[in-house]
């Protein structure tokens, strides 16, 4: 049998960040022997937004792995884009600020325009500055992910894209707790509180409900609290886009001025000040399809 991870390019491989992708990119790479061909890039596309772990932890794959990883971020234009890299990274919101001016509203769990403007199109923009006019997308959906494969091989189907969605580790039958967590934390339950060496000498040093943007309305409500509660000061971007967005704007309904409609991250940070702590207890465990288009990591692995 023919290996999943032996791709043909010209494609591109998309790394949110998280465990899962960056355990796909190191299978590619050793499929290619070590050197992946010139046809095929790795892109990570940073919202300004992701945590200062999540940033090392791409940067750290790069070196360990003598990978190129290609950082673009949001920009308003023609070009779309604009290719950056560890030290220059956006780490305050500006191209996520940037679009909501554009936009004149806020995205929510329904209108993830945040992920379509500040993943999915700077990753298309980069390819068709290369003069692709059709690449193979690879993503890391694993075997375990079962649905959303299915509505990937449901895209493709449709030929609305000039990409070819490739999912690897799905072909391959690997899963988290399978292939992914070993990898990475071996006998460890906890990243944060390690209890025997890693295997790979580093990890990514986030537990499941901190990946993605820091505070992503696609978090339960729970996890936005804990997180909240952990991290003073995290949610004074989203309270000030939030405020930033009045119904004096044309173009924002309700909804449009919160990036959750049953509450303002105002009124969640309120609440974390003024309830007492009650630990192991959340209103709800239960995240969103927190993917983001299959471009940000949604959950650490």
């Amino acid at each position: 049998m023919s290996n999943p991870y032996l791709i043909q390019g010209p494609a591109l491989i998309s790394f949110s960040g998280g465990r899962t992708s960056a355990y796909m990119l190191y299978q590619i790479i050793q499929a290619h022997g070590g050197i992946l061909p010139d046809d095929i890039v790795v892109c990570f596309a940073n919202t300004g937004k992701e945590r200062e772990e999540t940033l090392r932890f791409v940067h750290e794959c790069g070196i360990r792995w003598n990978v190129k990883i290609h950082w673009l971020e949001y920009r308003i234009g023609e070009v779309g884009f604009e290719e950056v890299g560890f030290n220059s990274a956006s780490r305050n919101g500006e191209p996520f600020t940037a679009l909501i001016d554009k936009k004149g509203y806020l995205p929510n769990a329904v209108t993830r325009f945040c992920t379509s403007e500040l993943k999915v199109r700077p990753m298309k923009k980069f390819c068709l500055s290369m003069n692709w006019t059709h690449w193979k997308n690879v993503i890391g959906l694993r075997y375990d992910e079962g649905h959303r494969v299915l509505k990937q091989l449901a895209n493709n189907d449709a030929r609305k894209e000039r990409w070819t969605s490739v999912m690897p580790m799905a072909k391959a039958k690997h899963t988290k707790r399978g292939h992914v967590l070993p990898y990475w934390l071996g006998k460890n339950v906890d990243p944060i509180n390690l209890t025997s060496p890693l295997p790979q000498g580093f990890d990514l040093g986030l537990r499941d409900l901190e990946g993605n943007c820091d505070l992503c309305m696609l978090k339960s409500r729970g996890s936005l609290k804990r997180l909240i509660r952990d991290n003073p000061g995290m949610a004074d971007w989203w309270k000030d886009r939030e405020a930033s967005i009045t119904m004096k704007s044309t173009r924002a309904t309700a909804a449009g001025c919160r990036f959750v409609t049953e509450y303002s991250y105002s009124a969640l940070e309120k609440e974390v000040s003024t309830q007492p702590f009650m630990p192991g207890l959340l209103e709800d465990d239960e995240d969103f399809d927190a993917e983001c288009g299959l471009h940000c990591a949604g959950e650490a692995a």
